[in-house]
C-alpha cells in the first residue's frame, strides 16, 4: 500500500468536516478523523493540515483534496508531501527502509499508526521551513548589529516578528505529538515496535529538537531586541525631556529679559 502525505494547510476544521462527510470515520478526536474508505483505501486528517492517503490513485486523491481544502484556513501554496510504502510478509520480522516499511500482517491499528508518522513527518517538514525562515530573518537583524551597531528597525515590525515567531512555536507545541504515541500503541507490542522503529527511521525526534533549538535561539536574538528597542525609546523619552526642560526655562528667561 502506498502512503501519501500532503501538507495542505495551517488547520483543517474536522468537526466541520465531519458533519458534511457522508463516511462515518474510524476515529474521531480533536486532532484526528480517519476513515477507511473501502477495502485498502484509507485516508487520515490531521487537524494541523494534514492529509494523509493509503491505497488512493491520483484522481481519488485530487478530489478529496479539493474537498477537504473547504474546511481549511491558511492554506499551504508550496508543496510539502511524502511518500512511502508499507507492504506485508508473513512470518517475518519488521522490515524498515528509507521509504518503506515491511510487517507480518496488516490491519487497520498498523495502517493508521503508519499513517500518522507518516502525516507528522510532512508537518515537521513544514514547520522546518518556517523556522528556517524566521531563524535566517533574525539571522539578518544580528548581522545589521554586527555591521552598522544599530537597530533600525521598528517598534512595529518587531513586534510583529515576534508574533510570528510565537505562533509557529505555539503550533508546534499545540499539534505535534511527536513523543506520545497513541492509546492503542501502548496496548499492543508489534503496533508499540512500528510506532517506534518509524519514529527512529524518520528522525522524528532529531527533526523537533533541530526546530526547538532554533526556535530558543531566535527567542534569545528577541530578547535583545526587545532590550536595544526599549532602551532606544528610554534614550528618546530622555532627549523629549530635556528638550522640555530647554523650552521651559528658555521661556523663563525670556519672560526675565523682557520684564
Amino acid at each position: 500500500m502506498k502512503i501519501e502525505a500532503y501538507q495542505v494547510s495551517e488547520v483543517i476544521n474536522l468537526k466541520k468536516f465531519r458533519n458534511e462527510y457522508t463516511n462515518e470515520p474510524l476515529l474521531f478526536n480533536n486532532s484526528e478523523l480517519f476513515y477507511k474508505q473501502e477495502e485498502n483505501k484509507y485516508c487520515y486528517l490531521l487537524s494541523y493540515g494534514v492529509v494523509v492517503f493509503g491505497g488512493f490513485n491520483d484522481l481519488e486523491k485530487s478530489a478529496f483534496l479539493k474537498f477537504v481544502k473547504t474546511f481549511a484556513e491558511d492554506l499551504v501554496t508550496a508543496k510539502f508531501e511524502e511518500n512511502f510504502h508499507l507492504q506485508m510478509e508473513a512470518q517475518t520480522a519488521l522490515i524498515l527502509r528509507h521509504n518503506s516499511i515491511t510487517i507480518p500482517e496488516i490491519t487497520e491499528d498498523s495502517i493508521r499508526i503508519v499513517m500518522l508518522n507518516i502525516g507528522q513527518s510532512v508537518a515537521l517538514d513544514y514547520y522546518e521551513f518556517l523556522t528556517l525562515e524566521i531563524f535566517q530573518d533574525s539571522q539578518k537583524f544580528t548581522d545589521e548589529l554586527e555591521q552598522t551597531g544599530t537597530f533600525s528597525h521598528s517598534k512595529k515590525d518587531l513586534l510583529k516578528f515576534i508574533g510570528r515567531t510565537l505562533n509557529i512555536k505555539n503550533s508546534i507545541i499545540d499539534n505535534l505529538y511527536i513523543f506520545d504515541a497513541p492509546d492503542i500503541v501502548w496496548e499492543n507490542e508489534d503496533l508499540e515496535r512500528i510506532d517506534k522503529g518509524l519514529k527512529r527511521n524518520l528522525d522524528l525526534k532529531m527533526r523537533y529538537q533541530d526546530i526547538d533549538y532554533k526556535l530558543k535561539i531566535v527567542q534569545e536574538n528577541l530578547k535583545l531586541f526587545t532590550d536595544l528597542l526599549q532602551n532606544r525609546e528610554s534614550t528618546r523619552l530622555e532627549w523629549i525631556v530635556i528638550i522640555l526642560i530647554l523650552i521651559e526655562v528658555f521661556d523663563i528667561l525670556v519672560k526675565k529679559f523682557f520684564d
